[in-house]
């Protein structure tokens, strides 16, 4: 949301710093010890301080506001501003599927690689054409790997289970290809899910993991690395648009300050977050990634339309 305190430049002195021009609200599904939180509300005291005051950045987290995809359309329709998002706007866009494909990316060299590349400035001009959602960078993800009460080596050890996915459609597809019961829910039902036994397993990062506490309910943390992805944090475009251009240079600049924030606070946490899981009692397992990968590329590829099925190809021939 934004607010227009002065109408009039004539009557109105920014360097005052009485009240603000713009108040933004950004809704994060994750909790206040996320690097993503953090990085966001690093990002608000800058843009606090260059602006002079003139835009105020209101962060709300572990879905306070909304979950993910109701926060979605309430950017679009301009009732709130900002967010962290990525493959969820499958939901919208095809290609966004591979900014969390399963088995695609090996590596963040491959990540950095597809994001920079042709492929990654379409997503982030459809992003904008489609869904009305200006990118400011992107954070880096960490790999999703599997968590549950029980230990998984292959495929074959998934007979049945039920995996809290999010509501991503290639999610759905790799893990009902690999003989689980995938269960898409919003990422705030997840924790009371497992502890009731709606559901028996979820994928994430290793810092998402940490954040949620779900080594609680969760014994065994399965190291499957079955996608290498990363996330945007995205305005609304028609709000952007609402700044001056002084604001607009200004705002741009604390992005990217963010973005390198962000970087350098993930890369911190990622070997952190292991050893803390581990003293929580977390089991880590190896398992067999190839006979992951070899199980679901089928039904992962088709699943895609025959324009989808060409920019994976490009993608693994740019690998």
């Amino acid at each position: 949301m934004y607010t227009f305190i002065c109408a009039i430049t004539i009557q109105c002195n920014p360097k005052q710093n009485q009240e603000p021009e713009f108040i933004l609200r950004a809704s994060h599904l994750v909790n206040d010890q996320h690097t993503w939180f953090k990085a966001f509300d690093y990002f608000g005291e800058i843009l606090k301080e260059r602006s002079n005051g003139r835009i105020v950045l209101q962060n709300y987290h572990s879905e306070q506001i909304a979950k993910e995809i109701e926060g979605i359309r309430m950017i679009q329709t301009e009732v709130i501003d900002m967010t962290v998002t990525g493959s969820l706007l499958n939901n919208w866009i095809e290609i966004m599927a591979f900014c969390e494909f399963p088995f695609l990316l090996r590596d963040s060299v491959d990540m950095k690689n597809l994001i920079n590349g042709p492929v990654g400035k379409r997503m982030e001009q459809e992003m904008l054409e489609k869904t009305g959602l200006r990118t400011l960078g992107y954070f880096q993800r960490g790999p999703r790997h599997l968590t549950s009460n029980r230990p998984i080596k292959t495929p074959e050890d998934l007979n049945g289970l039920i995996v809290r996915v999010p509501n991503v459609p290639t999610f759905v597809t790799a893990w009902g290809a690999l003989g689980a019961k995938p269960t898409p829910m919003a990422f705030s039902e997840v924790f009371t899910s497992l502890q009731q036994g709606t559901v028996e397993a979820q994928e994430n990062p290793f810092a998402m993991i940490k954040a949620a506490g779900f080594a609680e309910v969760q014994k065994y943390l399965n190291v499957t690395s079955h996608v290498v992805s990363w996330t945007y944090p995205v305005i609304g475009e028609k709000q952007f648009q609402k700044f001056p251009d002084d604001l607009k240079k200004i705002f741009l600049e604390c992005a990217k300050d963010m973005q390198i924030y962000e970087h350098n606070i993930f890369i911190e946490n990622e070997k952190k977050v292991q050893d803390e899981l581990k003293a929580k009692g977390m089991t880590f397992v190896e398992v067999d990634k190839e006979a992951f990968n070899k199980k679901s590329k089928e039904a992962l590829y088709n699943s895609l339309s025959p324009e989808m099925q060409k920019v994976y190809k490009q993608i693994l021939a740019n690998r």
